[in-house]
């Protein structure tokens, strides 16, 4: 495919308001019955102009640094168009940052203005008010604040512009090239302080365009949002989608995720293998749940499924008996889960981890194609994805148009193409370590590339584990494996320098709690079942299952359930990735304990 050299991102999306003016560019749902607000391509494009209108009027230069601090939304995408258009640069914070990540970015960055969704975020600006100099106004995006000269609402921002002009708008327009900034946007950083990704206007130009070149998208397709959008991952998709000048569907919040996917519809949707995990948790758990007739025909469908998606995998014929076999099961199985999903999805992305072959399988099976694909944050978050016509279970397919792609001696992935991002900001030394002077990014993913260009990682450099008898193992494929139980929720592989491997587990708490209460376990707070000698039996019993997965020097020994890892106490990353060495300083006297003292 042809890549085109647009100017600028608002060149690329003229192109959309001109072609497609009256289509629906974003929906927003407001209640369960399905109320929603939407506006079209040229809607959106009049809203966006305003923005970077009234950006000018807060005298935002080409170049200045604007933070948006909020769950995604109609809005975040609204004021980030603005900005990028306007020659400014967006950077995006997790709305799960606690008060002083947000000043370590915002002071870094640079940055002079700052959109906060609600009072929650606007909370954690307050805190660190008197730290963060160079803010010279904060937009809440809901609510108000009164009283205070130093924050105004949405629409008392969107007002400011009032007096600028339409040619004074599109001669800034103009000035912004290519090689301009767009964002910079910060790596969750699993170690160290995060470093800021540099990303240009033209990376995200080319990016869209190459995703466009693996894509099926097709008119009148709906796709479906609910990825913190300040990841790169969401973002690269939504600029992606303003190319095809198809509908974005918001989700209300991600505990509304099941409700909303059935009011959407959509036809295509981005996620991280954690959703799927639990929407094939669930499904599982209903059947087991049911019991009796219900579970027997569950199971029947789920090995026609197998068969089914064996046929697909191998490229083979499907014979005349196994079809009418799958049209039962679909009828009677698979299409509830279909439904669950808003009864139009072609097929779904997968991507920012190793998605489990297991479930990966078992909604091939069913019907639901699920592409896996492979980006980091220092590459726009896109270079490989799996095709539709052309789809594999364990690999991240061939890279988009325009990649490349290369293993060097010690196994590491490198790529090189106009969607490695220009620097980490203010970091050189940094960028010279991860970027050669010819352009090859190094990932430090470890992997193998076949005959066909297809992609597949074998691990990551970093967290390899080297037991004290010298074998090498990747912990990812294990965890993955693990976490499928419905019973675990998060795992963490320990082995490094030692004789055998030992995990640290969390527990599923629905699942947890419905054991217990099934077989009378009694328990005042969900932490005292995480040392119940029936759950412990039962979790060990489960780890003990999936250990006939692995080589006997993978198999995990020992475990110990440990409370979860999450944002809040600092042990993951918004991204959902441990901080494994954050937890494994936390948890070091239970990791030794596993550990004979020999």
């Amino acid at each position: 495919m042809r890549i085109v050299d647009y100017q600028n991102i608002h060149q690329l999306l003229k192109k959309t308001i001109d072609a497609k003016p009256d289509i629906t560019a974003y929906r927003w749902f407001l209640d369960a019955e399905g109320t929603s607000e939407s506006v079209t391509w040229a809607e959106f494009y009049d809203q966006l102009k305003q923005v970077g209108k009234s950006l000018m009027a807060l005298d935002v230069k080409k170049g200045d640094k604007i933070i948006i601090l909020s769950n995604t939304c109609y809005k975040w995408v609204l004021t980030d168009m603005g900005t990028t258009c306007s020659g400014a640069v967006t950077v995006g914070i997790y709305q799960s940052n606690l008060a002083e990540d947000c000043k370590y970015i915002i002071n870094h960055s640079d940055s002079v203005v700052i959109f906060a969704e609600d009072q929650d975020q606007l909370d954690k600006i307050l805190k660190i008010r008197s730290e963060i100099p160079n803010i010279r106004k904060v937009i809440l995006f809901n609510g108000s604040y009164d009283d205070d000269d130093w924050i105004i609402t949405y629409d008392e921002f969107l007002a400011l512009g009032k007096n600028v002009t339409e040619k004074e708008l599109q001669q800034r327009i103009q000035e912004v090239t290519p090689e301009d900034v767009a964002t910079i946007v910060y790596t969750s950083g699993t170690t160290g302080v995060p470093k800021g990704a540099v990303i240009t206007q033209d990376n995200l130009i080319f990016t869209a365009q190459s995703v466009e070149g693996c894509a099926e998208v097709l008119d009148g397709d709906e796709g479906f949002l609910f990825l913190p959008l300040a990841h790169i991952f969401a973002r690269t998709l939504v600029y992606a989608s303003m190319l095809f000048g198809t509908t974005t569907n918001f989700a209300r919040s991600i505990d509304t995720l099941v409700d909303d996917l059935k009011l959407a519809k959509p036809h295509w949707f981005p996620s991280v293998p954690r959703i799927y995990e639990k929407v094939y948790s669930k499904v599982v758990s209903g059947a087991e749940a049911a019991g009796g007739a219900k579970l027997k025909i569950f199971n029947w469908a789920r090995g026609v499924g197998d068969q089914m998606a064996d046929c697909i995998l191998n490229k083979q014929p499907v014979p005349l008996g196994l079809s009418i076999k799958y049209k039962i099961a679909s009828k009677l199985v698979f299409s509830k889960l279909h439904a669950a999903l808003g009864g139009r999805l072609r097929f779904c992305i997968s991507g920012a981890a190793p998605l489990d072959p297991v479930i990966h399988k078992f909604f091939i099976g069913a019907g639901i194609v699920i592409l896996e694909g492979l980006g980091m944050t220092e590459n726009t978050s896109f270079t490989n994805v799996n095709r539709p016509d052309n789809y594999r279970i364990g690999w991240v397919g061939p890279p988009g148009p325009g990649i490349e792609q290369k293993i060097a001696e010690d196994g590491e992935i490198l790529f090189r193409g106009r969607n490695v991002m220009r620097e980490y900001y203010k970091m050189p030394e940094e960028t010279a370590k991860n970027i050669t002077p010819d352009g090859w990014l190094h990932t430090g993913d470890l992997g193998e590339i076949d005959s066909e260009n297809f992609l597949r990682i074998t691990g990551r450099k970093k967290d390899l584990i080297i037991t004290a008898g010298g074998k090498n193992i990747a912990p990812s494929a294990i965890e993955g494996t693990i976490a499928t139980s419905k019973y675990i929720n998060q795992v963490m592989v320990i082995g490094d320098k030692r004789k055998f491997l030992t995990a640290l587990v969390t527990l599923d708490q629905d699942n947890i709690t419905e054991y217990a209460n099934e077989n009378g376990i009694k328990f005042n707070e969900f932490e005292e079942l995480l040392t119940n000698d029936k759950v412990v039996k039962l979790v060990t019993n489960e780890v003990a299952e999936k250990n006939k997965n692995f080589a006997k020097f993978e198999t995990i020994k020992k475990i110990t359930i440990v409370p979860e890892f999450t944002v809040e106490n600092k042990m993951m990353t918004p991204t959902f990735k441990i901080k494994k060495n954050v937890a494994a300083e936390a948890f070091k006297d239970k990791i030794n304990s596993m550990y004979p003292k020999d």
